[in-house]
């Protein structure tokens, strides 16, 4: 498909006379791709069965004269008034116990099976109404699945759902009370039916089973998504389908959920008003960009990249002339083969009045527009070619959502983040322009020099063996603290001391710990004395040797972070929360001891990428800032785009090219 810039349009928003207003503007700045529809229930079926897909029809038939394709959404996050009228009894029920209602999105439960059969004879005709529409290409499943629903739902279908999902796990109710540590607080179940949803108690949650009711709720968003994929399967065998993530968002597994998708899609707003800072740090939207891409290890689209100010009833900063195009392609070096702005118009009505698009309320070109035309026409001749082509980095950082789920239920220290801590390792390379791959921990990784495994908490044998065979192979490995703490049911070891198997490669035992609550740490590193966070490992060598040393407390001169040979390979033990400074020194070790390669030399604010196939490599180089910056590449390019190599202009791009032979 010849298809990578769009914009998501809302038709239904506007007068019917404006729509080819529209497609002209769109085709004139370059749009091929529109998706639409994704909360457009109520307009295409009023009432049961009375459906009215024509207008629908009229928009993609008109931007397909203009050479526009669409991509449709199934519009199943907003049911509308009358099914909840017909069938309340789909509205989600909160850990409180109070019912969220209708006037909002995702007021559902994914679970109930007759919001299921509401779902299957609209979908079914949808699709079957657009299967053979030249203007289709594919299908959104559903929109940000997860969002809005962290607490939902906890409803009697829900706790019907989740105890047929326990029995089918356990088979027994004493392997579910083993599993659970049940004996704490007289916690025991005689029967399955006994268990419900995790209601709000007087006090305490039981870790396992808050570790096993995550998981529910992700394999039922998994098969509420699976529900739809299947009609869509069938009555549409030519259409591809994705659906949008977000980026780190943690609800659901989107591993499990990429296994249903052609490839995966993304929204990124880094300068909403959530973010408390005028834009979201650069290291942080690169991330978010390789996790995507990871999650099917594949390129992919992003379905609503931010093209001006967001918010709902507060608003984020103004974007500077220049940053959108530099998000986008900033998007585009990381792996998107297609970027959809969100939105193509303000909205006039409703929640998102002032998430502003690429036209303003007035509808009428703009600055904005503008930027958006004249990024499309410098980078459209390119995107034919890096499309499939892929980054190939030589580090990974191990990223699990159930690592992430145990460590919500119980953090540890309270302001300890996981993907917080997947954060500031990226973000020691980011910083030395050096690529980085997410995987999940039982990937292989013998194709990686160097892999950083972050808060391990959750171990399991397998885990420990395949960390252990990468090691023994030559793989350089770092491990962090609270690593090998938890079982996979999330009851703690017993059998070691920390971090358990892992301390034979390690070269180290911890038979003791400090959480950092409110209490002030250093280590030594070198010459230098830095702040630490949040934990300290107190650590006993058993072969390792320490490279850094605590510099206070009642474990002054003890280890802090340790380096072993095993094998072939290397381990780094961590045994704290770096600060920035120390974390970008550690790094910098991490990567000489690991004969990892850098793309060049820049100040922070500069982003070198690269995408490459077997013939080329790209290199994108991104002023991320509005200052002037300098930069330089560690081997020759042919420059493609940009004005003077190593000289960047405020949100500049330079990108180059360097053809490949005897690979």
């Amino acid at each position: 498909m010849r298809i990578h810039f769009g914009v998501d349009y809302y038709p239904e928003h506007w007068p019917r006379e404006r729509w080819e207003t529209d497609a002209k503007l769109m085709k004139e700045m370059g749009v091929q791709v529109v998706r639409m529809a994704e909360f457009s229930w109520f307009k295409m079926e009023p009432s049961e069965g009375e459906f009215h897909f024509e207008w629908l029809e009229d928009a993609v038939a008109l931007l397909d004269s203009y050479g526009i394709k669409s991509v449709l959404g199934t519009p199943t996050a907003a049911p509308p008034a009358w099914i909840i009228e017909k069938n309340p009894e789909i509205l989600p029920i909160d850990m409180q116990g109070r019912r969220r209602h209708f006037g909002g999105r995702h007021h559902d439960c994914q679970s109930n099976p007759a919001y299921r059969a509401h779902i299957k004879r609209f979908v079914t005709a949808m699709t079957k109404r657009f299967a053979n529409n030249p203007g289709v290409i594919g299908w959104q499943i559903d929109n940000e699945l997860g969002n809005s629903h962290w607490d939902l739902c906890m409803c009697d279908s829900c706790k019907q759902r989740y105890q047929e999902w326990l029995e089918n796990k356990y088979k027994k109710i004493e392997t579910l009370n083993d599993a659970w540590g049940t004996a704490f607080w007289s916690q025991g179940f005689n029967s399955f039916a006994q268990i419900g949803t995790p209601l709000i108690t007087a006090v305490g949650e039981n870790p396992s089973a808050m570790l096993d009711w995550r998981t529910f709720c992700s394999d039922l968003i998994v098969d509420f998504a699976k529900w739809q994929a299947d009609i869509i399967r069938e009555n549409c065998p030519n259409h591809f389908i994705t659906h949008n993530y977000m980026c780190f968002d943690e609800k659901v597994n989107y591993y499990d959920l990429g296994e249903l998708l052609d490839f995966v899609s993304n929204d990124i707003y880094p300068a909403g008003n959530w973010q408390q800072q005028p834009h979201q740090p650069c290291h942080m939207m690169a991330a978010s960009h390789d996790v995507i891409r990871g999650y099917k290890k594949k390129p992919f689209w992003m379905m609503e990249q931010q093209a001006n100010t967001a918010g709902w009833g507060t608003m984020g900063h103004a974007l500077d002339p220049g940053q959108m195009a530099a998000w986008a392609m900033q998007s585009v070096a990381h792996g998107a083969d297609a970027v959809v702005f969100f939105r193509w118009r303000t909205c006039a009505m409703g929640t998102e009045q002032y998430w502003h698009g690429i036209l303003g309320h007035s509808g009428i070109p703009g600055r904005v527009y503008q930027e958006a035309q004249k990024l499309i026409k410098t980078f459209e001749p390119y995107m034919e070619e890096f499309q499939g082509s892929m980054p190939k980095p030589e580090v990974a950082i191990v990223h699990s959502f159930r690592q992430a789920y145990a460590l919500q239920i119980q953090p540890n220290h309270p302001d300890l983040w996981y993907v917080g801590q997947l954060h500031k390792y990226y973000k020691g390379f980011y910083d030395q322009k050096i690529p980085v791959d997410f995987v999940q921990g039982m990937d292989d990784l013998s194709q990686y020099k160097l892999v950083v495994a972050p808060l391990q908490y959750i171990m399991t044998p397998e885990l420990e063996q395949h960390y252990i065979d990468y090691v023994e192979n030559g793989g350089h490995l770092v491990l962090t603290m609270r690593t090998g703490v938890k079982d996979d049911n999330n009851l703690c070891m017993t059998d070691r001391c920390l971090p358990g198997r892992l301390g034979d490669i390690c070269g180290i035992e911890i038979p003791e710990y400090d959480c950092l609550f409110c209490k002030e740490c250093s280590a030594l590193y070198g010459s230098k004395d830095y702040p630490i966070e949040k934990w300290a490992d107190i650590i006993t060598l058993k072969g390792a040797t320490a490279l850094a040393e605590y510099g206070s407390s009642f474990y002054k001169g003890m280890p802090a972070v340790t380096e072993n040979t095993y094998g072939k390979g290397k381990v780094w033990y961590v045994g704290t929360e770096p600060t920035e400074d120390f974390m970008t020194d550690l790094a910098e070790y991490f990567v000489k001891n690991s004969d990892v390669e850098s793309l060049g030399s820049a100040p922070e604010g500069v982003e070198i990428m690269t995408r490459e196939n077997a013939s080329q490599k790209w290199i994108f180089v991104i002023n991320m800032t509005n200052e002037n910056k300098v930069y330089s590449l560690n081997d020759s390019y042919k420059m493609l785009e940009g004005e003077r190599e190593g000289d960047l202009k405020p949100y500049e791009v330079h990108l180059f090219v360097k053809k490949k032979y005897g690979r």
